[in-house]
């Protein structure tokens, strides 16, 4: 896909991964990026730099749990700015706790923000996409949607299902010239994370290299876009000696046992970053 002459749509675009995914769209030549997420000011901000680099900014605070309220934004959008080429599902929430310590409110609120939130805004700009015959959706998963990780098991699970919608959404909309596309980026290091309780061996990204590896896989038009030669190695070792990828994830899990306190807890809000 040439990004140049297009229009983006965003989400979680306040910061981590959907920050830098809008700054190097921009630097790419769109012509204009719709950045959603929830934080007003921090969209602003990030509308600042984008309109730094000469391409156009247009904010849209929003929760993407508010159906009729996300529908409503996008269909004067589209009517304001013209037709959305590219739609990028980057927004998201993650918890950390061993599963015997999880809280229901925090595994509801990973499934409506991770998987409902993405339906949502997916169905109302994919049906004009399809009216118009043509566009592009990048779903961002996380290595964690191909492995499993202790500690993050609805984290795990929303990411697995990502991949599942995806690959479903990309056999149902390729007749009508609609490509969707994965992202799955590995640890990466953003403000959002400094706090959380890292795997041991792995070596963060940085939210720049997932942008560019985006770049890159939009035009190559991959079907979905693996993130650092990690995850490679940790995808093929899992299709290969899949008890020996069990073993190595339990091993470098960070220790977060039943018993130990809610000190202990680590409780991750992101709006554009993959943790794994």
């Amino acid at each position: 896909m040439n990004i140049s002459g297009k229009t983006a749509l965003i989400t979680g675009a306040s910061r981590g991964i959907g920050k830098a995914i809008a700054l190097e769209l921009a630097r790419q030549g769109a012509t204009r990026l719709l950045l959603v997420a929830r934080n007003q000011q921090r969209l602003m901000e990030v509308a600042e730099e984008v309109e730094a680099l000469g391409v156009e900014a247009v904010v849209l605070p929003l929760d993407l749990t508010q159906v009729v309220e996300v529908n409503v934004a996008i269909a004067q959008a589209w009517r304001n700015h013209g037709p959305i080429h590219l739609l990028i599902n980057c927004a998201g929430v993650a918890h950390q706790a061993s599963f015997l310590q999880t809280k229901l409110p925090d595994v509801q609120e990973e499934i409506a923000v991770n998987l409902v939130g993405m339906y949502t805004i997916t169905r109302f700009v994919a049906r004009r996409m399809v009216a118009k015959g043509e566009g592009k959706i990048v779903n961002v998963s996380s290595l964690m949607g191909k492995l499993a990780a202790p500690t993050m098991a609805t984290y795990s699970a929303t990411k697995f299902a990502i991949l599942g919608f995806t690959q479903a959404l990309r056999g149902e909309l390729a007749a009508h010239n609609v490509q969707v596309m994965a992202l799955l980026p590995s640890l990466t290091d953003t403000d959002m994370v400094r706090e959380f309780r890292w795997f041991r061996w792995v070596m963060p990204m940085s939210p720049e290299q997932v942008a560019q590896a985006l770049i890159a896989g939009l035009k190559r038009e991959s079907p979905e876009i693996l993130v650092g030669w990690q995850s490679h190695l940790a995808v093929w070792g899992d299709r290969i000696f899949p008890g020996l990828m069990e073993k190595i994830l339990q091993r470098s899990a960070p220790s977060l046992s039943p018993l130990q306190r809610g000190d202990r807890f680590t409780k991750l809000r992101k709006a554009g970053a993959s943790v794994f």
